[in-house]
């Protein structure tokens, strides 16, 4: 009988030792290396549409093809753009021939032209005073009228005009065209210029490009229909770089740190996949509504994204998965949270 006693009170113990162990808040936050959560592939979008308003020519690719970073989706028609293209060409040559017109100034034989001009207006200015001064000798005797002095007079008067007009047109031949009239050529050959870069710049946009590696989700835009920059012509689905986006409840909050490693698992595939913290929420929230646990739903958790190296592609967009963080484990040295392409999905 003692020892049936014996035994119940050492059973006890061992039931009572057992509840301790794993009751203990201190004890459960010392042993816990691994924290799980459940997220899914995020799902990021891009609405890809055309800068130019133009018939689409060519289409490359439809739904569901996988793109990379650079690939010509689709390309308008360029005649119309090509011919004002053209046009600015012919324009920009036009004033470059005016800019160095200006710049090179009168040709030689226009110089001595306008100093031939001023020579034929001496000798007539020589004329007219020695008309004058025959008028003058002649008149008082009466074979010469006043009129005729009046005429002489102005003759002279006028040959001195057109002496100086002639002087003064040989000095701008001379000095060559005035510095503002280059300057402002010049200048509107730099107008015509950067209006030709602009149409190059549109001729390029008649490309539709994939910004980024993706997928095509939808196919909008069709053949001979057209294109606006207002109008989606595809939907591309960014697989570079993918992460999973996920909620961690507040008391794991200082298990789990930004370059952790981890381990995705889907149940598609039995081998999990190697990934790392590249983001944790710097602000709480409830659990969002789509999250169906209803003990979940009244924690304060933080948003985690946790990046995948999938270079297969073999995870899908939005396919649910499972995040095991060996909270033992070092964090990766050079895991970069913030890939190159990698933009955050609100």
């Amino acid at each position: 009988m003692n020892k049936k006693k014996l035994l119940l009170i050492l059973l006890l113990v061992c039931i009572a030792l057992v509840f301790w162990w794993y009751l203990n808040p201190s004890k459960l936050v010392n042993n816990k290396r691994e924290v799980t959560l459940y997220g899914q592939i995020d799902l990021r979008t891009v609405q890809l549409s055309f800068s130019e308003q133009e018939y689409i020519e060519q289409m490359y690719v439809d739904e569901g093809d996988v793109v990379k970073g650079g690939q010509v989706l689709a390309v308008l028609k360029k005649d119309r753009l090509a011919a004002q293209l053209q046009e600015a060409i012919s324009r920009v040559e036009a004033q470059e021939e005016v800019v160095q017109r200006l710049t090179t100034g009168l040709r030689p034989q226009e110089v001595l032209q306008a100093r031939a001009k001023v020579q034929a207006a001496e000798i007539q200015l020589k004329n007219a005073q020695a008309l004058l001064r025959r008028v003058k000798t002649t008149t008082p005797s009466g074979a010469s009228t006043r009129q005729s002095l009046d005429d002489a007079v102005t003759s002279v008067k006028l040959a001195q005009a057109e002496l100086a007009i002639e002087k003064n047109g040989l000095s701008l031949a001379e000095e060559g065209y005035r510095k503002e009239d280059i300057a402002e050529a010049k200048a509107t050959l730099k107008g015509l210029k950067a209006s030709v870069d602009l149409l190059w710049v549109r001729m390029g946009e008649l490309k539709l490009v994939a910004p980024v590696n993706g997928i095509i989700q939808n196919r909008i835009a069709e053949l001979g229909e057209l294109a606006s920059p207002s109008r989606v012509a595809f939907t591309l689905a960014v697989t570079e770089p993918k992460w999973v986006r996920a909620y961690l409840p507040e008391p794991e909050l200082g298990l789990v740190m930004e370059g952790m490693r981890a381990s995705v698992y889907s149940d598609s595939f039995a081998e999990p996949f190697k990934g790392w913290v590249g983001f944790i929420s710097p602000q709480a929230e409830f659990t969002p509504k789509r999250v169906e646990t209803t003990e979940l739903r009244t924690q304060l958790v933080y948003e985690v994204r946790v990046w995948v190296d999938d270079p297969d592609n073999r995870l899908k967009l939005g396919m649910p998965v499972t995040i095991a963080l060996d909270t033992s484990s070092s964090v990766i040295p050079d895991a970069d949270p913030k890939p190159d392409n990698g933009s955050r999905s609100q």
